[in-house]
């Protein structure tokens, strides 16, 4: 009823399940618990061994992303043959595609937030900068003037 595969699949994530019950599991794989425990049975396999494959969790950002892309225009079996190929689930390619959506809208906000804290300062910097200019725009008018002033007295004398 089950191919092999599916069975190989279903005892490897039931190996890497962490501390999810093996309900979840089985629920997840719409298969029954005792069916599932009968195939752990059977392949001798246990949690405490560690994989020879990559977990899904081992795989890193640009791997992540490199897998979304190579089956982002796959659809049922031919999804299913590329998961087995990379040894993941359909379900883990969901949750990289989530987990990217979600920090990009969280850095898309980020960035918004700090946009407007350097909009912030740069409208600060010019008001400090008008300012200064007027200052030095008066400090010029009061040397000229005082240059005037002690021509004026030179040719008084």
């Amino acid at each position: 009823m089950y191919t092999p595969e599916f069975k190989e699949q279903a005892i490897s994530k039931a190996l890497q399940r962490g501390n999810k019950p093996l309900q979840t599991i089985a629920d997840e794989l719409n298969i029954s618990v005792s069916t599932l425990n009968e195939w752990l049975r059977k392949s001798g396999k246990t949690m405490t061994e560690t994989p020879t494959e990559k977990r899904p969790t081992d795989w890193s950002r640009a791997a992540r992303f490199q897998a979304l892309m190579q089956s982002a225009s796959l659809q049922g079996e031919a999804l299913n043959s590329f998961c087995r190929e990379q040894g993941i689930f359909s379900h883990h390619l969901q949750a990289w595609k989530a987990e990217f959506i979600t920090e990009s809208t969280q850095s898309e906000t980020a960035i918004k937030s700090s946009n407007k804290a350097l909009r912030d300062e740069v409208a600060q910097l010019k008001k400090e900068l008008n300012r200064k200019e007027k200052a030095l725009a008066e400090a010029a008018a009061l040397l000229v003037l005082q240059k005037k002033f002690q021509a004026f007295y030179e040719e008084k004398a």
